[in-house]
């Protein structure tokens, strides 16, 4: 921890969104002062630190931003890793490291990555245009993804015969196996600069089916304690194998004949640890600055079981955002609001989400699709 930590350290991180806005809400309590570049004037994290408006993958932009800063974090993967190793020369500290970002930010790379290290994943083939995957009819039903710039449902189709395969995108991707899951899981995965490992019990997703993002989430997840054990053993191998400083999210499928296999990665917090302010005894936001400050990591246990409901933008409204049954939500017990203050809502985009917390599963399931179908964002 440097020393001039209280008072003159400043922290930055690319990219302003709510994860970012969550993080500085975290800080806050430390009195650290925060440095936030994004793109978007209006991006969710503007009036909580000393904001700068700007491209995420110019070099340049990126450089500049981080002369002032002692640290520099993300929130978001699409960044200029080479502006982050420059820093790096210059004696600036960046976590996750830029080589661990450079990895996730190609879907290839990371699955040939877990091929390489023993992770186990949905077998898989690299594709490098539409052809490719045109002449791999036999290896469907299969998923496409591309292999950079895809996220929140976006560069993914779902192949289940050969008449979809006009589907295909014609750019570099990764052709993988349809697997037959039972249940998608979540880890959280901490790692500090001395090397102190911390995970988060799992929790299961549940995805919207249009948007192909998590609709609900429940924590902890429903699961035998030898699969608990094992995926809880694969988020540790990959964070320490990638020598990785902050926390990873590691999304996984639990298979009908209950093997586990890695999705996908995220160097950073993520859409899957936000029930932890509430749920946890340490949040995902004050984990990955304990781990990129490299503090003591906190206790990752239960408070409670809990359930997160994004709440996203209604299908068929674009404009200024309006929120109903505010009241009606915060009239249950133990029901926590968080809206992103995105001022603009488009259909299925991230304006907020709710968690809530209670010892019983069904009132929690319950009180879950209540929010759901009360808290509303439209324009």
């Amino acid at each position: 921890m440097p020393q001039k930590f209280y008072q003159e350290f400043k922290l930055g991180i690319l990219g302003g969104g709510q994860l970012g806005r969550l993080l500085i809400q975290s800080g806050m309590d430390w009195n650290i002062n925060f440095s936030v570049l994004d793109p978007d004037p209006a991006a969710p994290c503007r009036a909580l630190a000393e904001f700068h408006t700007g491209s995420l993958t110019d070099f340049k932009t990126v450089v500049d931003f981080g002369q002032s800063c002692d640290l520099i974090t993300i929130e978001i993967e699409n960044v200029n890793v080479e502006a982050l190793k420059a820093l790096v020369q210059q004696g600036k500290k960046v976590y996750p490291q830029p080589e661990v970002i450079e990895l996730v930010q190609d879907k290839r790379k990371q699955k040939a990555f877990y091929q390489e290290s023993g992770i186990p994943t949905a077998p898989f083939l690299l594709v490098e245009n539409k052809a490719a995957v045109e002449a791999q009819s036999a290896f469907l039903p299969a998923v496409h993804k591309l292999g950079r710039e895809g996220y929140d449902g976006r560069g993914v189709q779902i192949l289940n015969s050969a008449e979809d395969l006009n589907r295909a995108f014609d750019a570099p991707g990764v052709l993988e196996k349809k697997i037959d899951f039972e249940k998608e899981i979540s880890i959280l995965v901490a790692r500090s600069e001395r090397g102190e490992v911390a995970t988060f019990p799992a929790v299961e997703m549940i995805f919207h089916p249009q948007a192909n993002l998590v609709e609900y989430l429940f924590s902890p997840a429903a699961l035998t304690p030898d699969l608990a054990a094992e995926a809880d053993q694969i988020a540790r191998k990959i964070v320490s194998t990638l020598n990785m400083v902050g926390l990873l999210a590691v999304e996984m499928f639990v298979t009908r004949d209950h093997k586990i296999l890695v999705n996908e990665i995220a160097p950073r917090p993520h859409n899957s640890g936000h029930q932890t302010i509430e749920g946890n005894i340490t949040s995902q936001y004050q984990q990955h600055l304990r781990a990129i400050l490299n503090l003591p990591l906190g206790s990752t246990g239960l408070i409670q079981a809990s359930a997160m409901v994004n709440i996203l933008g209604e299908a068929g409204y674009s404009g200024l955002a309006q929120c109903s049954g505010l009241e009606e939500v915060l009239n249950l017990p133990g029901v926590y609001v968080h809206l992103y203050g995105k001022k603009m809502t488009k259909p299925f985009r991230k304006m907020g989400h709710v968690t809530i917390v209670d010892a019983d599963a069904a009132a929690l399931k319950s009180k879950a699709s209540f929010v759901k179908q009360k808290l509303k964002i439209t324009a």
